[in-house]
């Protein structure tokens, strides 16, 4: 068979060799195997059309080839060499996985989109409230002026048959009215005698008077009493359930003293820190200025101070001082073996190992560690390094209180963060290095107290209850002469 094959393949070539014109070429077929073909011009015929050719017959073959490949690649066809059993169905399944994904990110941005715009449908729809507001109060006619006139002699009658009627007018003025009536014609009458505006100061000085504390409100001395809290303004939605909201009492341009900062502190990313004009324009909802924070923020106890956000690095040790200005990190440092992210938090939870507070002293932390066992560990920290600069360690338990903050250089703890009538029950001085049980009466108004620090802007103490932004009054002793 080989000889007649070399034989056919001899007299072909001759034969073309004698015409000059035989052609010789190879492929493979449809199945893969080698095919020879041989090409002698026809004695007969002059021409005829010509299909495919050797090219086109080569690039046939190797367009089956690959069907084949990859029809056993779909198949998960084990011959292949370098592919295993079931690859293509590996590779279908990782692009239903990438698929998924997609439509997942497609649906979280979809979800993100819609919140963001029923955000911008309220500020819009605020912002409308507000120009309707300003249009009424724009067409809103002038009071008239009522023209000053003498005392009635009605009520100089009344007057010259009171005791002390010989009395000067500022006299006359202070006497209590017995009747309603005589109350509106003595305040009325009360703008005829000069500097009414110190008459009236000085009656409300002498009927609320602050017997026993600091009559300046400006010096130190211990916490004697707490007033009732005043609210000025409730969350708009879940994540303000607990938050923080703060006043720097050292301000730096280019934000000025009376600029309110609040941050919500429920969510897995706490980034957004929003500012406000003032106190008002945070009882409106209405903020000036939105910043992101670089790095994840844990819990209720960040505070402002000369121009930069203090906080803690989520789910770290870490102390982060954040510049309001460059709106970038200044420093960065890890608080020394404190414990984080629920080792040792108030008694409340909410992830509150590190509390950082400013007081007329500086900076504050309050927070525990392994080797006080859960025992409350006070640090005074450098306000640009972020370094320890004293300690004192307490002996009563941080997880035994519901929160804490620190005047003067004392810190006071809060027994319940949830009964409506509580007390605050400890204080320690790091002055003397002593601490000793109080008593003083201290109320949670809407039953949900995450977050109490001394604002020093405006010596008041600021609380975050249940959705609500809180203040009290507090009233202190006079500094005691060493």
């Amino acid at each position: 068979m080989f000889a007649l094959l070399s034989f056919c393949l001899c007299g072909l070539l001759m034969r073309g060799e004698a015409q000059d014109r035989a052609t010789l070429w190879r492929g493979n077929d449809r199945g893969g195997r080698c095919h020879y073909t041989f090409t002698v011009p026809s004695p007969v015929e002059s021409s005829c059309p010509q299909i495919g050719g050797p090219e086109v017959e080569g690039l046939k073959a190797r367009l089956n080839l690959l069907e084949v490949l990859v029809s056993q690649l779909s198949a998960g066809d084990s011959r292949l060499p370098g592919v295993q059993q079931g690859s293509g169905a590996r590779v279908q399944s990782e692009l239903q996985e990438a698929l998924n994904r997609a439509v997942g990110e497609r649906n979280l941005l979809q979800s993100e989109k819609e919140r963001l715009e029923r955000e911008l449908n309220g500020l819009q729809l605020r912002m409308e409230e507000m120009r309707r507001e300003t249009e009424r109060l724009r067409n809103k006619p002038c009071p008239q002026q009522t023209p000053m006139v003498p005392p009635s002699p009605t009520l100089q009658d009344r007057v010259s048959k009171r005791p002390g009627s010989g009395l000067n007018p500022m006299s006359r003025l202070m006497t209590r009215p017995s009747r309603q009536e005589d109350s509106s014609n003595l305040r009325d009458s009360a703008w005829q005698y000069g500097a009414p505006g110190f008459q009236e100061l000085k009656a409300a000085v002498t009927e609320v008077p602050a017997p026993g504390g600091n009559e300046d409100n400006t010096g130190c001395g211990e916490l004697l009493s707490v007033g009732e809290p005043v609210t000025h303004r409730k969350a708009d939605n879940i994540a303000g359930k607990y938050g923080i909201w703060m006043q720097d009492p050292e301000a730096v341009s280019p934000y000025g003293p009376n600029m309110l900062w609040r941050i919500d502190a429920i969510g897995a990313e706490v980034k957004q820190m929003f500012g406000y004009e003032d106190l008002e324009q945070l009882s409106k909802g209405f903020p000036s200025k939105v910043l992101l924070l670089p790095e994840l923020l844990e819990s209720t106890g960040a505070t402002v101070y000369r121009g930069s956000l203090y906080y803690q690095r989520r789910n770290s040790r870490t102390l982060i001082r954040y510049d309001l200005a460059s709106e970038s990190v200044a420093a960065r440092r890890e608080l020394p073996h404190a414990g984080f992210h629920g080792q040792f938090p108030y008694s409340w939870g909410g992830y509150t190992d590190i509390d950082l507070s400013v007081d007329e002293n500086g900076l504050w932390a309050v927070y525990s560690t392994n080797k006080a066992k859960g025992a409350i560990v006070i640090s005074q920290l450098d306000p640009e390094s972020l370094g320890v600069k004293k300690s004192w360690e307490t002996n009563i338990r941080k997880n035994s209180v519901a929160n804490s903050f620190i005047i003067c250089g004392k810190m006071y703890t809060v027994a319940s963060y949830a009964s409506r009538e509580t007390t605050i029950n400890y204080m320690y001085d790091t002055e003397t290095s002593q601490g000793k049980n109080l008593a003083i009466p201290f109320k949670n108004k809407y039953g949900y107290n995450s977050m109490i620090d001394y604002s020093l802007a405006q010596r008041k103490l600021f609380g975050w209850d249940n959705f609500y932004i809180v203040s009290y009054d507090v009233r202190l002793g006079r500094q005691q002469a060493n």
